[in-house]
């Protein structure tokens, strides 16, 4: 990576995509979605600033050394994926500006001083939004009217995985529901834990939103079907390979919106002077041929609702 960067021998701005896990597809879209965003903002890769890609390639001890490398690049934005390297990214370099697109809980881990003044050098979109777990119990008891025991696949080991743990559990519990938690931080033990929830005979499983069940998307919709577990996401990249339903916010416009504070940055703003922003919009969307398969009777009223239907 250093190396790559010192060929260009450029004096152009230098944007570093710093990047837990291996480039998917899903991860090619938001990356797209960026680069888009950075033209939007009059910024075109090559011309104006230069776009360098820093991955531990999902062995996530490495992420600390990455970070070094890329602090010794001297960037002018460090674009964190998400929280997870935004926090990594956050305990190497206080004065490096640091841009994230999937923020949550930035206040209680110490990232920024208040979403209206960060006032560090970390700012970007907390798409984690507060009283979104009720909504996605509400959906699974949709989805599975008879629901009586609610299945929570988690990642504790990412900073976002937390708090919607915790949420998830206080909404199942106020309305009565025993919900059972099974937890994998790696993408190899993901099966281990979906095995879990499958003989604890949940009857629906709620997936937290985090980066590497975003990455693992595939894995995780084939590994549920094959279990016939009905699944609910936070993400529609999750419903796209195969899992059931999704609502909440559409991560292509968080990546896109991104630029605007990388573009501010780069202008002179400091990103303690830039409030955190909330996506105003959410996304409801339901494969229908995952459903056929598991023989769950999506509600007609839901479809009306759904923004995407994958046939």
């Amino acid at each position: 990576m250093p190396a790559a960067h010192a060929e260009s021998a450029s004096k152009r701005p230098l944007v570093i995509w710093l990047a837990a896990y291996p480039r998917n597809t899903i991860g090619t879209t938001l990356y797209d979605a960026f680069v888009k965003g950075m033209q939007d903002q009059g910024y075109v890769e090559g011309r104006d600033h230069d776009l360098v890609r820093g991955s531990p390639e999902g062995v996530l001890d490495r992420l600390p050394a990455v970070i070094e490398e890329v602090i010794q690049l001297k960037p002018n934005v460090i674009m964190a994926n998400a929280t997870l390297e935004a926090v990594a990214a956050h305990r190497a370099t206080t004065t490096i500006p640091v841009v994230c697109p999937a923020l949550a809980d930035a206040v209680h881990l110490g990232l920024i001083a208040s979403e209206a003044r960060p006032g560090g050098n970390v700012t970007g979109i907390e798409p984690y939004i507060g009283g979104l777990p009720a909504k996605q119990i509400d959906l699974a008891r949709e989805i599975v009217p008879d629901a009586k025991k609610i299945g929570l696949l988690t990642n504790l080991g990412d900073p976002k995985g937390p708090p919607q743990a915790r949420d998830l559990e206080a909404a199942g519990h106020a309305l009565g529901l025993p919900v059972v938690s099974a937890n994998s931080d790696r993408s190899d033990t993901i099966e281990d834990a979906l095995q879990t929830l499958a003989r604890e005979k949940v009857d629906v499983v709620i997936v937290l939103q985090t980066t590497m069940f975003v990455v693992q998307a595939p894995q995780i919709a084939a590994s549920a079907l094959e279990k016939r577990l009905p699944t609910v996401f936070g993400y529609r990249e999750n419903v796209i390979p195969g899992g059931l339903v999704s609502y909440g916010v559409d991560l292509r416009w968080c990546y896109r919106h991104a630029a605007y504070f990388v573009a501010r940055i780069l202008r002179g703003t400091s990103p303690g002077d830039l409030p955190i922003e909330f996506p105003t919009s959410f996304l409801l969307a339901v494969n229908l041929k995952t459903a056929k398969t598991l023989g769950v009777a999506i509600p007609p009223a839901l479809l009306a609702r759904a923004d995407e239907v994958i046939e």
